[in-house]
Parts: structure tokens; sequence; C-alpha cells
């Protein structure tokens, strides 16, 4: 088995898809968000525009190539987008007030030059592992 192939579907691979798969989505949202700034388009509405696209883009990868859900029946497939799209909204709330509860606690360090990089850092890595377990549990159930 190559190193590459044994790196994505060995022992951890699901955790080293989901992380790569989680990269890349993260550079297509930044992506589309700043094309959306240089066009003239409000920051507030490309950011909303660019998560929506990044959970419909997470959502596909996710179910393909992550967790190899092999639902097709337009019920089934309705409940992982429904169940899917609330994680990501229940992890954003998360996010948000997590970073402003870490940051009034005073983890709010600079880190590279950046007020509060740090909790940002730390929420993050919360809220990563809070999509997978959702993810994984929750939304891509193997019906074996």
């Amino acid at each position: 088995m190559s190193f590459i192939n044994s790196l994505f579907y060995g022992k951890h691979g699901e955790g080293i898809r989901y992380l790569f798969i989680g990269g890349l989505n993260v550079i297509i949202t930044w992506i589309i968000y700043a094309a959306f700034v240089l066009v003239g388009i409000d920051p507030s509405i490309s950011n909303a525009f660019s998560w929506i696209v990044g959970v419909a883009v997470a959502f596909i990868l996710n179910k393909v190539f992550v967790f190899n859900s092999k639902t097709h029946e337009k019920k089934e497939v309705s409940r992982e987008v429904a169940s899917f799209t609330l994680g990501r909204v229940f992890t954003g709330i998360v996010n948000i007030l997590g970073f402003a509860l870490l940051y009034d606690m005073g983890i709010n360090q600079e880190l590279f030059g950046i007020d509060g990089f740090f909790a940002k850092i730390i929420i993050s890595a919360i809220e990563i592992i809070l999509n997978y377990v959702i993810s994984k549990y929750l939304v891509f159930i193997d019906k074996k």
C-alpha cells in the first residue's frame, strides 16, 4: 500500500481525510469571500455567502470522501442535509459565543500581531472537533 493510500485510508484515514477536506474547504471559502469583496460586495454579505457555499461544499465532500455515505434516497439525503446544516449553525454559534467568552476571560493575547488570535485558534479547534463528532455520529450514520 502506498504512503498516500495508507495515510488517507489507513487506521486514522477518516480523521486525516476530514482535516484535509476541511483545509480545502477553508481555502474555497476564503477565495469566495475575497472575490466577492474585490468586486465591491459588502464584507458581511460576502462572509455570509462564503459560509453558505462552505457548508454546501463541506456537506458534499464529507458525504462522499470522508464518511463514504451511500445514501441516495431523497428522504435520507434530506435528513443528512438538514442535520449537517443545523450542526454547522450550532457550531457557528459555539464559535461566536465561545470566542467572546475566551476573549473576556483574558485569552486575548496577540499572536502574529493579531489581537485575540490565540482565542480564535482555541475556539476553532473546538469547532472542528464538534463538527467531526456531529458529522460522524448524527449526520452520516453508518446503518450497517
